[in-house]
């Protein structure tokens, strides 16, 4: 068994943040854009050393993507920046038209996203986002789970053409991540025989604690690390449930759309197993701590562990 343990907790909006900023100083192509939200997306160390390549467009969010695309055409890699709110919910219509339709080389950036957004409540805490983006033809999504892994991402997909959907949240969470990241190629952080969990953002490292519990107990788990939602590394999932013939999976989203309705519909194509799902049940969230709402709507270790139990159950 791997031991995993951290020194500091980071924001993952800070892994973005210092990203951009070494793309700015190594590509000239990058470009970056901001719907009055520079300070809380930490898009300020490129702003200010980039500044003819910074595009403050205000609270015009549907004008950025469309601007963004426009950049695109002329050989720009232009990167978007605002909650996760505003980056899909309500510019959904210019993302469809104007980015995916026509395969535009776009990174729409989006920060605060899910129930650890916290205080700012139901309004802001946009919980349909990946099931929105990944049901857009071409479009890339990209969940990673600590500071280290969204700063990888953020430059990774700086080299990767198309549109590309980026998540990350506002609260510090551990950073423990060291594996190279790889667009679409799902991470293995623990191997074992009797359940999968796989996990994505901030329920990675909730992954991590809940194998340490069922370990003490006996169960033996895979935790695999989906950071990639689309393109799914299929292989990788096949390959684990194949292995232990029952599946968690764990997302800070709703169960509709997320990374759970991914798996499983590979699985029922290729190799239908019991499968538990974590996630946010058709609800939206309410104000609160990050820590008490992910108590609150059983987004923590013990809901995985209470999951890959019933999902033994199910297969014994």
């Amino acid at each position: 068994m791997k031991k995993y343990t951290y020194t500091e907790k980071k924001d993952t909006r800070s892994g973005f943040g210092d990203g951009l900023a070494e793309l700015g100083n190594e590509n000239d192509n990058v470009v970056a854009l901001c719907a009055d939200l520079t300070g809380s997306l930490k898009m300020d160390a490129f702003a200010q050393a980039h500044p003819e390549r910074f595009f403050q467009v205000g609270i015009a969010e549907a004008n950025m993507m469309g601007v963004a695309a426009g950049l695109t055409i002329g050989g720009k890699i232009p990167f978007t920046g605002t909650f996760a709110n505003f980056s899909t919910s309500r510019v959904y219509d210019q993302i469809r038209q104007s980015i995916a339709y026509s395969d535009k080389n776009v990174k729409i950036c989006a920060s605060h996203a899910g129930l650890t957004l916290g205080e700012d409540g139901a309004t802001h805490q946009v919980l349909e986002d990946i099931g929105m983006m990944k049901m857009l033809p071409g479009m890339t999504v990209i969940n990673p789970c600590d500071y280290n892994q969204t700063k990888q991402a953020t430059k990774a997909i700086a080299d990767h053409h198309g549109p590309v959907y980026l998540r990350f949240g506002r609260p510090k969470v551990p950073v423990f991540m060291n594996e190279p990241f790889e667009v679409g190629k799902a991470i293995t952080l623990q191997e074992g025989s009797d359940v999968s969990i796989f996990a994505t953002g901030h329920l990675v490292w909730e992954a991590i604690l809940a194998h340490e519990i069922l370990h003490a107990e006996g169960i033996h788990a895979d935790v695999i690390n989906i950071h990639t939602i689309k393109p799914l590394d299929e292989k990788a999932v096949l390959a684990s449930a194949g292995k232990t013939k029952c599946v968690v999976t764990a997302e800070e989203h709703m169960l509709n759309g997320g990374l759970g309705d991914s798996i499983a519909q590979v699985l029922s194509r290729n190799n239908p197993v019991p499968i538990e799902y974590v996630g946010v049940n058709d609800s939206f969230g309410e104000s609160g701590t990050p820590e008490e709402l992910m108590e609150k709507y059983g987004l923590n270790a013990d809901a995985i562990v209470r999951a890959a139990k019933a999902a033994i159950a199910r297969k014994a």
